[in-house]
């Protein structure tokens, strides 16, 4: 019987708040690697200290992922055994995260991503809004292609994702109100699992209006329904089979 490839990185969710949300698994794989490889490892070693885990701590982020991916992956091939996490949720999403994976991927090297806390899945679900399908957007982008992304939405009839600061966010329920209609329905999620977490249901006008005299604090999930699909009528239906009525010139 041959033995369980060795996995060189682990990809590990963080809590987004409450800090109960860490799995037994993510626990036993942060004790177990030889180093963390941290978004922020002030951040990271709060949590450790927290977990009253003691273990190496390395700085990856994404002003030096490029330059440090080379280095793991050949230490990864000398043995040594990482866990990725970033300051809050699954490492990858809207993090740095994807160019590793992909390197070690390319290297034949094994991986495992753990599942655990991510911020979009319990916005989308408190946000009673359909979730059969739906789309993740991420960050929209500051300012060159903003327009540009929200346009080519126009015509998304999944419910989307988007994340969102707090000092940015009227400007997007303002600029989604002009391009989807101010009457779409959306809620707005912020401080998920922590002691003040908020969800905000209504139309993009009534959460613009909301927003413009209520703080806004903390990270941000903006949930947004997507466009009504057109349903055809018996008559479009059988002309589509058909073709034109023979009274028709």
């Amino acid at each position: 019987m041959s033995e369980s490839p060795t996995i060189s990185l682990f990809l590990v969710p963080t809590p987004i708040g409450n800090l109960k949300d860490i799995t037994l698994r993510a626990l036993e794989v942060l004790k177990s690697v030889d180093v963390i490889l941290a978004e922020d490892t002030r951040t990271t070693g709060q949590l450790l200290k927290h977990l009253e885990i003691s273990n190496n701590l390395q700085s990856y982020h994404i002003f030096n992922e490029h330059k440090a991916v080379e280095k793991l992956v050949e230490r990864m091939n000398k043995g040594e055994i990482f866990a990725l996490v970033s300051d809050a949720g699954t490492p990858g999403i809207s993090d740095p995260g994807f160019l590793l994976v992909r390197e070690v991927i390319a290297a034949g090297l094994e991986l495992q991503s753990l599942p655990g806390a991510t911020a979009f899945v319990p916005a989308l679900v408190n946000s009673g809004l359909p979730n059969d399908r739906f789309v993740f957007e991420g960050f929209l982008p500051h300012k060159k292609g903003r327009k540009t992304r929200i346009d080519a939405l126009m015509e998304e009839s999944r419910t989307m994702i988007f994340y969102e600061s707090p000092h940015r966010l009227i400007k997007t329920l303002e600029q989604l109100a002009e391009a989807f209609g101010g009457d779409r329905q959306a809620c707005v999620s912020r401080e998920l699992t922590k002691l003040h977490e908020e969800n905000v249901r209504g139309s993009l006008d009534e959460l613009i209006e909301y927003y413009q005299t209520n703080i806004l604090k903390g990270e941000i999930v903006l949930t947004v329904v997507g466009k009504p699909e057109q349903k055809e009528s018996r008559e479009e239906k059988r002309m589509a089979k058909y073709g034109k009525s023979k009274n028709s010139k």
